[in-house]
């Protein structure tokens, strides 16, 4: 983000220092460049702003360029921030700048539009930056308690009002509304009504000071998001995929046909937040829709809590391989969350031999419905056998002459929405090129290396004491016991050196005050045992201790893989080396991406602690606590 007055930022505009100050905070946050069309929109749209804003009198007016949405990677092209010229309170503006020329809403659904450089129907501007605001009341303090203080605005500047005709239709409110270059007094009047031609720095101090609240849990407000509303602000494309499943769900109830619907995105996207708000608008609508997912952790709990009182509710909630029987199109929708969980087909050992078959497990779930949904992240896959895919999807909606239709999710709302702290792992983990770089704070995540276990957990124990939630999991290097007799206690199967703490709880009840496996990432009682990637995928927690063990240590100048370290009943002897060293990476990177505040790391291993600690330069962690 870059502050300045409007003034300064105008001079600086046309000196072209703006956008050089831009690149270099965008490299800074992010880790890498920014590309093209955004260096393009930064040198030509807000010069476009600074022009009416001067026109308009408010040089003196404070604008937040690049402004970072709290908790979330996404950005509002501009936040101006002055005082209210009839209330004299703070008053904000955020303006969302797009250089079309044309666009057209998408037919039947004007939430969406079309516009020829993109190949895909995106969001209307008006409810994109609408959404920017609702999420801003919802998650600064600043504005939970004065929602009338922030309006929006969509600035079209090389627009007509021919070329954006129709973009309207989707409602314009205080918080989303619509300009072109032809109606630049219109502008102008809108900026004057809500902001005076004086001073906004003191209004921009108390919306960057304002409280930023901890993003809701995902198992917290699920009960609420299925049964009664939407807890959840979807915002850009994570609202075009909510919108391009309900419009393929109405077109296939209207027309009696099918489409394939694939969302994608890393970790912390939001496509589970997707997927609840979708299973719970149809679940309101009365349409017949499932939730299912390979995750056993995760269905679990989403039983447990959003079902806690109504057994349907509980039904709507199943497994992958819950469909070998259903009837084909008997469902409205199926919602596949973490679907690069899919195995390749459903029948196991405990399959009955009449319900055999080698269908795959991809077909079998586009057949259970009018509409099957798949979310997933390619670079999640943990476990030999795991093999969903965009690839895998298309091709099987292909052979059944289906269409289907990818909307990709590049922003993220874990790790405090930090996507310098995400590439910081990738590179990490040699999951991306460039090597392990040395961590930059960025305001956003904390990373921390630990010397010790103990001191791992001391610290996590101070985080909780102050309210925030933690776990600590770690590589299955250590054998995990599954069986406690009655009355006894969980035995302390990962032991480094005098420190012994328990794996999560094997099975589907709790022991010794510990919850089932199936609840340790979502029960505070969590705490105490040791996570693994298995009880970890898919969800989150404030604070996140991972113990990198044996299975994976630095030497040299890179990183070595040993699979006789690992105890993962999942790797058999014909894994091969390859992918055995490509899935305990992955489970690391799953294992770091926890965390919504910080991470702390310890590894078993010296020379990896060290070479971690050349990595985070932090302050020692006893000092911490």
């Amino acid at each position: 983000m870059i502050r300045d007055s409007v003034s300064m930022a105008a001079a600086q505009g046309l000196s072209g220092m703006l956008s050089l100050r831009l690149t270099e905070q965008f490299v800074h946050d992010h880790g890498h460049k920014p590309g093209a069309s955004e260096v393009r929109s930064w040198e030509r749209s807000l010069p476009a702003l600074m022009s009416v804003l001067l026109e308009a009198g408010l040089g003196d007016v404070t604008i937040l360029m690049e402004y970072g949405l709290p908790l979330t990677s996404k950005r509002a092209d501009a936040v101006l921030a002055g005082i209210h010229p009839r209330t004299g309170e703070p008053s904000y503006v955020v303006v969302e700048l797009k250089q079309w020329s044309q666009a057209a809403p998408e037919e039947d659904e004007p939430l969406l539009c079309r516009v020829d450089t993109y190949t895909r129907p995106v969001l209307n501007p008006v409810e994109q930056v609408r959404g920017y605001c609702d999420y801003l009341v919802s998650f600064n303090g600043a504005l939970a308690g004065h929602p009338g203080r922030i309006a929006g605005a969509a600035y079209l500047h090389n627009a007509t009002e021919f070329g954006i005709t129709g973009l309207a239709e989707v409602g314009e409110s205080e918080r989303g509304r619509l300009f072109s270059e032809e109606r630049r007094g219109a502008f102008i009047r809108f900026l004057q009504e809500r902001l005076s031609p004086v001073n906004g720095a003191a209004a921009a101090d108390e919306l960057l000071a304002g409280k930023i609240a901890p993003s809701k849990q995902l198992m917290a407000v699920a009960a609420q998001e299925v049964r009664e509303r939407e807890q959840f602000v979807l915002l850009d494309e994570q609202r075009v995929a909510y919108e391009t499943v309900m419009r393929a769900v109405r077109k296939a109830a209207q027309a009696d046909r099918k489409e394939v619907v694939v969302v994608t995105g890393g970790p912390g996207t939001g496509k589970s937040v997707i997927a609840l708000s979708l299973l719970g608008e149809l679940y309101r609508q009365g349409r017949t829709a499932i939730h299912a997912t390979g995750s056993q952790s995760f269905t679990k709990t989403m039983r447990k809590v959003a079902g806690a009182r109504k057994r349907e509710v509980q039904d709507l909630f199943k497994y992958f391989n819950s469909f070998m029987t259903a009837e084909r199109n008997a469902l409205d929708v199926i919602v596949c969350d973490e679907a690069h969980r899919m195995r390749k087909t459903s029948a196991n050992r405990y399959t009955p031999a009449a319900h055999r078959s080698d269908k795959p497990q991809v077909e079998e779930l586009i057949d259970a419905a009018r509409v099957p949904v798949f979310l997933l992240d390619q670079h999640q896959v943990v476990r030999p056998g795991e093999m969903g895919s965009v690839k895998e999807i298309r091709d099987a909606a292909s052979a059944k002459g289906l269409p289907c239709t990818v909307v990709e999710l590049d922003s993220q709302f874990r790790c405090g929405g930090s996507d310098a702290y995400l590439q910081w792992v990738l590179r990490l983990l040699d999951l991306e090129e460039g090597g392990p770089q040395t961590w930059e704070p960025d305001g956003k995540m904390e990373v921390l290396v630990a010397e010790t276990p103990q001191e791992m957990e001391d610290l996590l124990e101070h985080k909780r004491a102050s309210g925030y939630g933690a776990r600590i999991s770690a590589g299955f290097c250590w054998k995990w016991s599954k069986e406690t007799r009655p009355g006894a206690p969980l035995p302390n199967d990962v032991v480094i050196g005098d420190w012994e703490r328990p794996w999560n709880v094997y099975g589907d009840r709790g022991v010794a005050g510990a919850p089932p496996s199936a609840l340790w990432a979502t029960d505070p009682a969590g705490f105490g045992q040791v996570g693994c990637v298995y009880t970890a995928q898919g969800f989150e927690y404030d604070w996140s201790g991972v113990i990198v063990g044996p299975d994976l240590v630095w030497r040299g100048e890179r990183w070595v893989v040993n699979r006789d370290a690992s105890k993962d009943p999942a790797f058999k002897r014909s894994t091969p080396d390859s992918d055995v060293d490509l899935l305990i990476r992955h489970t690391y990177k799953v294992l770091l991406t926890r965390g919504m505040m910080g991470t702390v790391i310890y590894s078993t291993d010296a020379e990896t602690r060290q070479k971690l600690s050349e990595l985070v330069s932090a302050p020692h962690l006893a000092a911490m606590v």
